[in-house]
């Protein structure tokens, strides 16, 4: 009977799983939960398959190299035909069985590579070219949500997925009855009068590319839940804040996302002072309302300039907001982070600079598209990261910004800025 291979076992068994999740694809529905275990149970046999197929390789190694040495002796150490006839040839054949488990530490994690609804858009995935090595893919599978902290600009922004690497959308001009004509009132036998609408602006955004990398060590690798740790808490965190920058502030030139306060269009509104803050947050969101007919949903401001409306009281030396310990005036729990008038998604950054907010109907009026998830990528061929025992593990996303309706974002400036 014929023996079938660890390493096409291996393949046998991800093809089964494949075919689950393609299944459900297919059927245009979620996996159930019972083929969500399957899918499970599956991953935990080529876990298991991955060390055998690991530990074979090493000891097929140590066995070609008894093999070689005897024959070196009987040829009283006269290297010929295909015996190494360098030390370096020597150690390569030597180590050949190690050298490919060492290769198998590179892994990568792919929010894009599955669509069964196994896990979220923004979910990492773990795949490997070779299934050993001591980086094994089981990182959280929770990986991309636990290192939000709080609510971020990309959350209150519509989300969309592209296929190409552009997205081209048309903007309506403002229409100027003075220009364009209008209705009117005519009497018998009089012409009537023409309107002209305006044309529309063209408008493409392309895909740009978030990335960056972190070293680590291999004896700090072998601590999974470390690893698990650095990429959640300093690796996809750090690349969260960039993007949030880039979606709010980005110039558009070169290879930057144009940002929403960096858009045409965009209505403004003042502050005279400290005081008319919450005031002027009010008149902008009724600006939105009045050029587009949309609500606002959202408010962006500096932690200075929150702490202010956070700590501002009445004649009578009570916190609008509620004490330290109570709601106004003793009554009701506190809130911790209340939303200022009602804008539940009311995001507290420092991408935004001191003295600016930004009031706008984030949802309807702006999306973000990706291509693909958050892509996380480690491997110890970089520059001198085998020598030294470390590798690198890089981040990246690729995503841009469509504002479709600038004049329903309002940007907010406070006259005397926020204090320190």
């Amino acid at each position: 009977m014929a023996t079938i291979s660890l390493k096409d076992q291996r393949v046998a068994i991800i093809d089964e799983a494949r075919g689950i999740a393609q299944k459900a694809k297919d059927e245009g529905r979620l996996l159930t939960h019972a083929e969500n275990e399957q899918i499970a149970a599956k991953g935990a046999e080529v876990t298991e398959l991955d060390k055998q197929i690991a530990a074979a390789e090493a000891s097929q190694g140590v066995l070609d190299q008894l093999g070689k040495s005897a024959d070196q002796h009987k040829s009283n150490g006269s290297p010929s035909g295909s015996k190494a006839r360098t030390l370096g040839e020597h150690a390569v054949k030597a180590f050949e069985g190690t050298l490919g488990a060492r290769k198998g530490r590179n892994f990568t994690l792919d929010a894009g590579e599955f669509t069964g609804g196994v896990k979220a858009a923004g979910d990492p995935h773990t795949v490997t070219s070779t299934g050993s090595g001591i980086l094994q893919p089981q990182l959280d599978t929770s990986i991309v949500h636990t290192y939000k902290e709080r609510p971020t600009i990309a959350d209150w922004l519509g989300s969309g997925t592209l296929t190409s690497t552009a997205i081209t959308y048309f903007i309506e001009n403002d229409f100027d009855p003075s220009t364009g004509g209008n209705f009117g009132i005519v009497g018998e036998n009089e012409k009537k009068p023409g309107i002209t609408f305006p044309d529309y602006e063209n408008v493409t955004e392309t895909l740009k590319k978030i990335a960056g990398w972190i070293k680590v060590s291999d004896e700090m690798g072998e601590d999974l839940s470390f690893l698990a740790s650095e990429v959640n808490n300093r690796l996809l965190y750090q690349l969260l804040m960039f993007e949030e920058d880039q979606l709010l502030n980005g110039t558009g030139s070169g290879v930057n996302v144009r940002g929403i306060l960096n858009r045409s269009g965009v209505q403004t509104e003042t502050a005279a002072d400290d005081a008319d803050l919450a005031d002027a947050i009010f008149r902008a969101r009724t600006k939105v309302s009045l050029a587009t007919g949309l609500e606002a949903d959202g408010l962006v401001m500096h932690p200075l300039d929150y702490q202010k409306l956070r700590l501002s009281k009445d004649a009578n030396g009570q916190y609008f907001a509620g004490g330290p310990f109570a709601g106004q005036y003793g009554n009701g729990g506190i809130v911790q982070n209340p939303p200022i008038w009602g804008l539940s998604n009311t995001i507290i950054t420092t991408a935004v600079e001191p003295g600016t907010a930004l009031v706008g109907a984030g949802k309807q009026a702006a999306t973000v598209y990706r291509k693909g998830g958050i892509r996380v990528e480690a491997s110890n061929v970089d520059g001198e990261d085998f020598t030294y025992n470390r590798f690198t593990i890089l981040a990246e996303e690729r995503l841009t910004l469509a504002v479709r309706r600038p004049s329903a974002f309002v940007k907010v400036s406070v006259a005397s800025g926020a204090e320190g």
